[in-house]
């Protein structure tokens, strides 16, 4: 089934921060805050200068983005709309619902991009190819 999604559906969500002198602690606990139990964690550091990442969709897969260190930008598209939303506290993460085209640009220097995702990886669920992207989510009889 194909979910008719778009921009307005992808959100930055509070995750909230526990303050102390000795550091701060930012708790994510089953699906409390969000819309999907996570199933897998993972990881950008070391983006080189100037690369970019993503340039896919999903078709099923939600997505937290958060930017752990440092900061970054995600640019989303729903074959409509564009967006571009800038990260840069370890306390806020983007919900990135199915559907959406995204890339993540402008990585600061050690920056690190932490994702935690709804499904394990299966690439079946990608779309990695813009105008399959497009073709895909402007063909309304699959909805």
């Amino acid at each position: 089934m194909r979910l008719k999604t778009k921009i307005a559906d992808c959100q930055v969500i509070d995750l909230g921060k526990i303050h102390s002198r000795s550091g701060n602690i930012t708790i994510s606990e089953g699906n409390k805050l969000l819309p999907f139990s996570v199933k897998r964690v993972y990881y950008l550091y070391d983006v080189p200068g100037g690369a970019e990442r993503g340039g896919h969709a999903h078709k099923n897969l939600y997505q937290l983005i958060v930017a752990a260190s440092g900061s970054f930008d995600v640019k989303l598209e729903d074959g409509f709309n564009s967006k571009t939303l800038n990260l840069n506290h370890p306390y806020t993460g983007l919900l990135v619902t199915p559907g959406i085209w995204r890339e993540i640009i402008n990585f600061s220097s050690g920056s690190i991009c932490l994702v935690l995702a709804s499904e394990l990886f299966n690439e079946i669920d990608y779309i990695r190819d813009y105008n399959v992207f497009l073709k895909y989510k402007n063909d309304s009889s699959a909805f």
